[in-house]
């Protein structure tokens, strides 16, 4: 069944090709063309339609739905894309079920909301499938600006200059381009290299150059850049990772959650991933359930997920709380780590309960484990970065940053949640006002 014996008892090629495949499909299959009808038919269509408000990008719900019920689903892609570019993805990924669809009438009045991210990814998916790309650009202004970092936040930005006319040079210290969307995101999210397919179909509009592995504090320097170029815009993310705090983090088998989803996301084929036969996830938030799932869908055989409050405290919403009880992972929550033991690698870690103030009960268990994720959050991780506040680059709403022409966006700032959504919203919100700055 294994491949062979790994380093720390891990072993990569637990399962077969075909258990690969099933356990990594699309976790959504896609509606076909009457199943969106359908859908579509439940929508009222209502005014000040609380879906609206509810979206942070602020795409006009109700109208691309009626556009996909009257059978003009490319009309509707253009609805979206036009408030969000990277509408497809968000489509798979944001948690509409407590945005959009958490306020759906439907929702409020049946328990049961109209598939708003089902029909987004309908209708974004037929507009992508087109020979053209959807939008052009203005004439060329002539002004360059800099985007560092070509995650979700960074490429709305890049893609909204170049409509007006702007040249823009996309900087990124990673192979690819994409973010947490080609890095970050579980595979059973984003299937068929949809994160790779975006990117390229959003640089078809023309007037923006990525370049690849160059890092803001090593290859970069904000100084230099805001010399060379008319306007700059940070997107960089947060690079760094939080210390989980217990004696022995530093064993072998101890690695960070998006470390270990980045390379799974980047291997070739599931059975070069190696995973613990007991694997122990730490935190409560996405990219922790992400993990989680995916150590149980690569064949570990325990998984258990740790989080220091209480469930509803989670950051992780119901949904995957409950996609992840579903494929097997257990939850324990009010417990926070103290000691990994183990000769040199892992084989046991153990947490002390807390009350809902984080104060510590005086109670102690242990998980057995050959495998622990860390998802405790990140932090900035860069140097020589405009002010910063709470860990975080403080930005005006328009993503204004303390030095003259700069602005940032996406995780990196303290706006709003650490969503593609928001990310998206932000980058294209800042190159609104990057154009009005360069237009004045």
């Amino acid at each position: 069944m294994a491949s062979g014996e790994l380093v720390q008892g891990l072993v990569a090629g637990r399962l077969s090709s075909e258990a690969y495949d099933e356990n990594f499909s699309d976790l959504h299959a896609p509606l076909d063309a009457h199943e969106a009808l359908v859908a579509a038919d439940r929508c009222y269509f209502c005014y000040d339609a609380p879906c609206v408000t509810a979206c942070p990008t602020d795409i006009d719900i109700p109208l691309f739905i009626r556009q996909i019920a009257t059978g003009t689903a490319d009309a509707a892609g253009m609805t979206i894309f036009s408030q969000n570019i990277m509408g497809g993805m968000c489509a798979r990924v944001c948690p509409t079920e407590t945005l959009c669809e958490e306020t759906c009438v439907r929702e409020v009045a049946e328990g049961k909301p109209v598939q708003i991210g089902q029909l987004q990814r309908f209708a974004t998916d037929h507009l992508m499938a087109q020979s053209a790309h959807p939008f052009s650009r203005a004439a060329e202004t002539g002004r360059r600006i800099a985007v560092v970092g070509a995650g979700p936040a960074g490429l709305a930005c890049a893609h909204r200059l170049a409509m007006h006319g702007h040249s823009v040079v996309v900087y990124d210290a990673n192979a690819k381009a994409g973010g947490l969307n080609e890095y970050g995101i579980a595979s059973y999210k984003t299937v068929d290299s949809f994160a790779k397919r975006e990117v390229a179909w959003l640089l078809e509009i023309g007037g923006i150059t990525i370049e690849h592995d160059k890092k803001l504090g090593r290859d970069l320097n904000l100084t230099d850049l805001t010399e060379r170029f008319d306007a700059v815009f940070l997107a960089i993310g947060l690079a760094g990772v939080n210390a989980l705090g217990a004696s022995g983090q530093g064993k072998a088998g101890v690695r960070d959650a998006v470390d270990f989803i980045a390379e799974l996301r980047q291997a070739e084929t599931y059975s070069q991933v190696p995973v613990g036969r007991d694997v122990v996830v730490i935190g409560g938030g996405m990219t922790a359930v992400d993990a989680a799932v995916q150590a149980k869908l690569l064949g570990a055989l325990n998984v258990t997920l740790v989080y220091r409050r209480s469930r509803d405290r989670m950051n992780a919403s119901r949904f995957e709380q409950d996609l992840a009880a579903a494929k097997g992972v257990r939850i324990i929550t009010n417990a926070a780590p103290v000691e990994i033991s183990g000769n040199g690698a892992v084989e046991a870690i153990s947490f002390e309960y807390m009350d809902d103030d984080l104060t510590p009960m005086g109670e102690v268990f242990t998980l057995s484990a050959d495998q622990v994720l860390t998802a405790i959050g990140q932090t900035l991780g860069a140097t020589e970065l405009p002010s910063i506040t709470r860990g975080r680059i403080a930005v005006s709403p328009d993503g204004r940053t303390s030095v003259a022409n700069v602005w940032a966006g996406g995780d990196c700032t303290g706006l709003g949640d650490d969503l593609t959504v928001t990310a998206v919203a932000q980058g294209r919100d800042a190159a609104e006002d990057i154009h009005r700055a360069l237009s004045a």
